[in-house]
């Protein structure tokens, strides 16, 4: 390619990046759409920063701290760092497929990976895997780029990839899967290793480890809550292994994270060109990164379960390999089909974003239930809060359902921040916390002299209600969600907290008296 078709991929890159990342920005603020609990969590990690927490590293608690402290804590500017995360993942994916292939593939697979429906998904909310690929991008970029340098000058950029991929390890763990991949291509690329010095590679694993290690030793006193959290995730503990279904409905939900035809191309062509050993040097560094997750998730999910997004890392490198393939077998009128799907879902999506009334319409309500309904559900319990605070007083209110805590934690903060409001309890259903709320606030003697519960769709009243003394006052509340659903909670006071034993093999409560097995 000419440099001036490869300033002109570039700036279309550039401006298909910038209009896709206005248009979400602009629905980010008109969405009436509510935060998800595990933003909500997020954010309550984010009133107290720290190197780790229960069940992820710390980058995201630092992002959601840093966007709030600049425009407030609106759901918009909680999720406001994920859309320009990927917006420039979007652009680093240009720049290492345009060293690889060229700057016409950039465009593509920037387009492929911006459109992805897993990343208009991510783009709306605030999770893990936002900072995460952009970190991992950033690693990758580092290490394309160390064969066009000379010798002098791959030090500092060997730096640079460790301390990249020390920060992706703290936003997910799944940064692993980089790490092996890199280490894939260097056991099998023999021009890769020698590029490579000693000395550089000491350094690139100093700079990883010097900017990992505090979530290290976050995880150390904290008796590697994280790691432990993210280990049972895994649930190899599970009664039945050896599921094929979960395999199949796991390759199966690829092609919707992925899309249906850049999936396709990626997978036949993984297989089809490595059989019969055809990959370009560019496509082996490739695989190497994209294979390790989908490969090991497929395998997860065959003994116990995984989500869809779990393999989400591969589709970096995917996206690239996908594009470069599409290009090379000059079938752009399939490109052109993934693209123009792709978009589709995205017009669709930011449409719903907007105007949940198009959701509803279309049959997609039941994608949006668990952003609706939170707020009003709050102020329900704070309605009755308040109630008995004036008749009786409250030493606490309590929830038994952690989406529940971190959303009342959200959308009560007000209420919570006044002087004399109780204060915001768990109660803990197994003899160990399941949770970073039933760590840091259990349901005690003291918080449970007259606490106000809120049981989410009244699962674990019975057990609840054996715990204290007496109960009273009970109250069920149901906030519609859409024409086809409601959640419901369940409230009611309940006195004198004296938990029963838990189980010590199970860690379960007992039983309720009539309650069948």
């Amino acid at each position: 390619m000419t440099q001036p078709d490869g300033a002109r991929a570039w700036r279309m890159t550039l401006c298909m990046v910038g209009v896709l990342t206005i248009l979400r920005l602009a629905a980010l603020f008109a969405t009436p759409f509510e935060l998800y609990p595990d933003e909500a969590q997020y954010w309550l990690w984010s009133r107290t920063l720290d190197f780790g927490y229960f069940s992820k590293p710390p980058m995201i608690a630092w992002l959601i701290w840093a966007t709030t402290s600049i425009g407030g804590d609106s759901e918009a500017w909680v999720r406001i760092s994920a859309l320009f995360l990927h917006g420039g993942t979007a652009l680093i994916i240009a720049r290492i497929a345009g060293r690889l292939y060229g700057g016409w593939t950039g465009l593509a697979a920037a387009a492929l990976y911006a459109l992805m429906p897993a990343i208009q998904l991510s783009s709306g909310v605030i999770t893990t895997d936002a900072p995460l690929l952009f970190f991992l991008s950033l690693t990758i970029w580092a290490y394309v780029s160390l064969p066009a340098l000379e010798a002098r000058r791959r030090l500092p950029i060997a730096i640079a990839l460790g301390a990249a991929l020390g920060l992706a390890f703290l936003s997910k763990y799944a940064a692993v899967y980089v790490l092996a991949g890199l280490a894939a291509h260097l056991a099998a690329s023999r021009e890769a290793r020698q590029i490579w010095t000693l000395p550089m590679a000491a350094a690139a694993l100093a700079a990883l480890a010097i900017v990992f290690s505090p979530n290290l030793v976050w995880n150390l006193t904290h008796h590697f809550a994280t790691l432990e959290h993210t280990a049972s995730n895994a649930n190899w503990n599970a009664r039945k292994l050896f599921n094929i279904r979960e395999l199949m409905e796991f390759i199966g939900s690829q092609f919707g994270v992925f899309g249906p035809i850049p999936f396709a191309v990626l997978a036949g062509g993984a297989i089809g060109l490595g059989a019969r050993r055809r990959l370009q040097p560019a496509d082996l560094l490739l695989l190497c990164l994209a294979a390790p997750p989908l490969l090991t998730v497929a395998a997860q999910a065959f003994v116990s379960r995984a989500n869809a997004n779990w393999a989400g890392v591969a589709y970096i490198a995917g996206s690239i390999l996908a594009a470069a393939w599409l290009l090379r077998w000059n079938a752009r009128r399939w490109l052109i089909a993934a693209v123009a799907i792709q978009a589709t879902f995205c017009a669709v999506f930011i449409a719903c974003m907007v105007n949940p009334r198009i959701a509803d319409t279309i049959g997609a309500s039941n994608s949006f239930k668990r952003v609706r309904g939170w707020e009003q559900g709050t102020e329900t319990i704070i309605a009755r809060a308040r109630e008995e605070q004036a008749a009786g007083g409250l030493t606490s209110i309590a929830m038994d359902d952690r989406f529940l805590f971190n959303v009342t934690a959200y959308y009560g903060r007000d209420y919570f921040g006044t002087p004399g409001a109780p204060p915001l309890k768990m109660w803990v259903h197994e003899a160990r916390p399941q949770n970073q709320a039933e760590t840091e606030a259990p349901l005690t003697a003291a918080s449970g002299r007259r606490t106000l519960i809120a049981s989410l769709e009244g699962d674990y009243r019975a057990e609840i209600e054996q715990d204290f003394a007496r109960t009273s006052g009970l109250e069920i509340v149901r906030v519609r969600l859409d024409r086809k659903h409601v959640r419901r909670t369940d409230l009611f006071i309940a006195e004198d907290f004296r938990p029963l034993p838990r189980d010590p093999v199970t860690g379960l409560p007992p039983r309720p008296k009539g309650q069948k097995p």
